[in-house]
């Protein structure tokens, strides 16, 4: 199969917040250390936080043991928790603080971000077991239903969770999600070295998520798409760039949910890259790619399915 050619996929503002990322997280920062790979992280982090809309109330608070941020907006009677992405690696609180507070601003949903112990200090199932503590003690907290989401790893233990509580989940929303898919086809050939993220990069989360032993096989809160049963799965919305060998696993889990009955949808977004949430203030592109995500969460929360 031959190359992509990116220099047409994607556009010159898309061009410019990869540029404007790697001036801080370089395209080889998984061969730095795990410490200096979370330096370069942060920092980048820092550079693109774009603020909090100021009527948005936010509390740091532990919920089953496990740090987390609260965001809060009028009265709200819907909680919806986030699992940020970093490949299990890097990330936190702080890095998707910005866009937790804007979905809670959009939304008018209650947003708790959680802060799952990272790899390689806490290696699976530990991340799991903390996302799954921290939902069994918000869902205990907070009145009103709950919803599930994440991007990137963090979109693979929103679903997880879900797979393990799915009678007690009213919907989610996984944004670029690593699900556990075939990597001999799909987007996981055709896009093995696209900027932001390649297959060789996945490789090396991977290693440090497992401690380096090999993947768990048929674990589903490993990789949810290695699940057995995809019934009784709440409304599923799966936000995808074209430009990430992860886009596949968006339509392999948008397939296992419908086939079993359940309502799903998969979007693609054309010309967008791994990580484009940060782009929404960069690029036309990537802010219509975080309006489907607000949109997703809005109409999930109201209980309609406008799809």
């Amino acid at each position: 199969m031959n190359e992509p050619d990116y220099g047409l996929l994607l556009d010159d503002e898309v061009r410019a917040y990869i540029a404007r990322g790697a001036a801080f997280y370089p395209p080889n920062a998984v061969d730095l250390t795990v410490a200096e790979q979370r330096d370069v992280y942060d920092a980048m982090c820092a550079a693109f936080h774009a603020g909090r809309p100021k009527d948005v109330k936010v509390w740091d608070e532990s919920h089953g043991g496990v740090p987390c941020r609260r965001y809060e907006t009028a009265t709200p009677n819907a909680t919806l928790i986030y699992y940020h992405g970093g490949g299990f690696v890097v990330g936190g609180l702080h890095s998707h603080d910005d866009v937790c507070a804007e979905l809670c601003a959009r939304t008018g949903v209650r947003v708790i971000s959680v802060a799952y112990g990272l790899a390689p200090e806490n290696i699976f199932p530990s991340c799991y077991n903390d996302a799954k503590a921290a939902f069994e003690a918000i869902s205990e907290t907070f009145e009103g239903p709950v919803f599930m989401a994440g991007d990137s790893a963090g979109g693979n233990l929103a679903a997880a969770v879900t797979h393990q509580t799915r009678e007690r989940i009213a919907g989610q929303i996984l944004i670029y999600p690593g699900l556990g898919g075939d990597p001999t086809k799909g987007s996981y050939v055709e896009h093995a070295n696209a900027p932001e993220l390649t297959t060789r990069d996945m490789l090396f989360y991977q290693t440090i998520r497992t401690g380096g032993a090999s993947p768990p096989v048929g674990d589903a809160r490993y990789a949810p798409l290695q699940d057995t049963d995809f019934s009784g799965l709440p409304p599923t919305v799966i936000v995808t760039a074209q430009c990430d060998p992860l886009a596949s696993d968006g339509e392999s889990y948008r397939d296992a949910i419908v086939s079993a009955g359940g309502r799903a949808v998969w979007f693609n977004e054309v010309g967008l890259v791994h990580g484009c949430l940060r782009a929404r203030r960069m690029s036309i592109r990537g802010a219509a790619f975080f309006d489907r995500v607000s949109d997703a969460v809005a109409a999930l929360v109201k209980g309609t399915w406008p799809y």
